[in-house]
């Protein structure tokens, strides 16, 4: 669901989202990202399948930077709210938010994606009808994220 230029994917936390000491393992954070980008691009209109079958293209990750606040537990329902902060030519970045059912903030990162083509992996144009929709959605926002430095 998108309102207000950031787009907010929930997650449900299972036992197998959780580590020996009961929290949720720091790596899923990773994987709760990922779905909520991939759920981005198809709220957006633009699904992932329409990227690499007619394009050739796929995102990638190119650098992660994760902030771990407060633990999740077992049961708890996340959050990710996703925001795009730029738009380059064959790049974007994310700034995702995984918060907690009373808005708490739980982790914050920011992800640096590129545009690729699949054949050789070379930096490739973000497609214009991509480029548009998350440059509207980036634009779309009223109020600013807290950065990672201001949380």
């Amino acid at each position: 669901m998108i309102m207000e230029g950031r787009h907010h994917y929930p997650v449900r936390i299972y036992y197998e989202d959780t580590d020996a000491g009961g929290i949720v393992y720091h790596a899923n954070y990773l994987r709760f990202a990922e779905r909520a980008r991939t759920e981005v691009l198809r709220d957006c209109g633009i699904p992932h399948s329409e990227l690499t079958d007619d394009h050739g293209l796929m995102f990638v990750v190119r650098r992660v930077r994760i902030d771990y606040r407060r633990p999740a537990l077992l049961d708890d329902l996340l959050t990710v709210v996703t925001r795009v902060e730029s738009m380059g030519a064959a790049s974007a970045e994310l700034e995702q938010r995984v918060e907690g059912p009373e808005g708490e903030l739980r982790a914050l990162l920011r992800i640096g994606l590129a545009c690729v083509k699949i054949d050789d992996q070379k930096p490739a144009r973000v497609p214009d009808r991509w480029k548009e929709a998350l440059d509207e959605l980036s634009r779309s926002g009223t109020s600013p994220v807290p950065t990672l430095g201001e949380q």
